[in-house]
């Protein structure tokens, strides 16, 4: 589970208009028109098998659904993608929900709403625990799916009749994480259910866009950028480890209690540049505290520069580590590695002895900022 979830692919997050596709979407990409037919599909599913079009032959609605883990915007339809299948689902309707996305055109920076990213590995584990009612397919390997429905954005809704004739395509709703006004994708299948033109047949389409494999270039420039960044290491006393334990900022802070001697420490530490790059582009910051001798500085600055750790890095400068452990956390047990979540105002609200699980620190650190805008 962790080396797969450390190997979280790396792409960008916009908002993508039907009448004005992303720059990155491939040349000549047409979403499909009102009329055409459903694009055939063979896709493998959460769920361990393989899926067809022509496994819903006998619904009298199919409603396809681009979408994918770490959306924003798609993130907060899951629940209302829920509710139509489970609303609609002894009335002849089939919903199918397709991810797009090539992971590996990610940048992490694009996952600070998410705790898992748009690998079929961790579509799996979305899957499973918000236990979706639909399946769940993966178009990221080729993408042909997603480009014979031309399939701009997550979510990209595509509703077809009986004879597999598109009816609707565009947005869920107009509410994204408001109540909605405008009931887009539900009023287009009550429509079709009696037997009635779709009274709105296309809408703007707004989420992020289809990660597209070309997109691989900007995700390894961000890269560099990122390891070229300057690291540092600065000393702290116990009065500002006091005070670093109050959270005086308005920004979640994970600490990570290290030392260059720790196997377990040092193995770990990508982890945390992982999340660094990930959430700091809102309200969160990573410190981590070094508890090598002070004199053993160059030795622990080395191994954060090796690791491209270009967060906010201390080095203990005190002996004491009762007095340390009482100004920081009184809980701490005393073994490193040690990992704390501070919200700002000072209360812990994560701690853990040992090697972290970074799934379990990411969705701990997500819960409390927010999975939408």
């Amino acid at each position: 589970m962790k080396s797969a979830l450390a190997s979280i692919a790396l792409g960008t997050l916009g908002l993508a208009l039907m009448t004005a596709p992303a720059l990155a979407d491939p040349p000549g990409l047409k979403t499909l028109a009102i009329g055409a037919k459903a694009p055939d599909f063979d896709l493998p599913g959460v769920d361990g098998r393989n899926h067809k079009l022509s496994d819903y032959a006998d619904a009298k609605i199919l409603v396809v659904v681009f979408t994918c883990n770490h959306c924003p915007t798609a993130q907060a339809y899951e629940e209302r993608l829920a509710k139509l299948c489970e609303d609609y689902k002894d009335r002849g309707v089939a919903v199918v929900a397709i991810s797009p996305n090539d992971p590996i055109g990610l940048r992490l920076d694009e996952l600070g709403y998410t705790d898992l990213s748009d690998s079929f590995e961790e579509m799996k584990i979305r899957a499973r625990d918000h236990k979706f009612p639909y399946p769940y397919l993966y178009d990221g390997e080729t993408q042909a799916t997603a480009l014979a429905y031309g399939a701009l954005a997550t979510p990209h809704v595509f509703i077809f009749d009986a004879e597999r004739a598109l009816r609707y395509v565009g947005r869920f709703d107009d509410g994204e994480v408001k109540t909605p006004k405008s009931h887009d994708a539900i009023n287009a299948v009550d429509a079709l259910l009696a037997g009635k033109e779709v009274p709105v047949a296309t809408t703007r389409v707004f989420g992020c866009s289809t990660k597209w494999k070309d997109k691989q270039d900007e995700v390894h420039k961000a890269l560099e950028r990122w390891e070229a960044e300057p690291v540092s290491l600065e000393p702290i006393d116990l009065e500002g480890v006091a005070k670093l334990a109050k959270n005086e900022t308005e920004k979640f802070t994970v600490v990570n209690l290290w030392a260059t001697w720790c196997g377990p420490c040092v193995a770990e530490l990508p982890e945390f540049v992982t999340l660094n790059r990930m959430y700091r582009h809102r309200p969160f910051q990573l410190v981590t505290i070094s508890l090598d001798d002070p004199e053993k500085k160059a030795e622990a600055l080395k191994v954060l520069k090796e690791n491209h750790v270009s967060s906010t890095n201390y080095i203990l400068s005190s002996s004491d580590r009762d007095a340390f452990a009482e100004a920081l956390d009184p809980k701490w047990p005393g073994p490193v590695p040690y990992t704390l979540i501070i919200a700002p105002g000072g209360e812990v609200v994560y701690r853990h002895a040992g090697e972290i699980d970074p799934l379990e620190v990411k969705r701990a650190i997500v819960e409390r900022l927010g999975r939408t805008y």
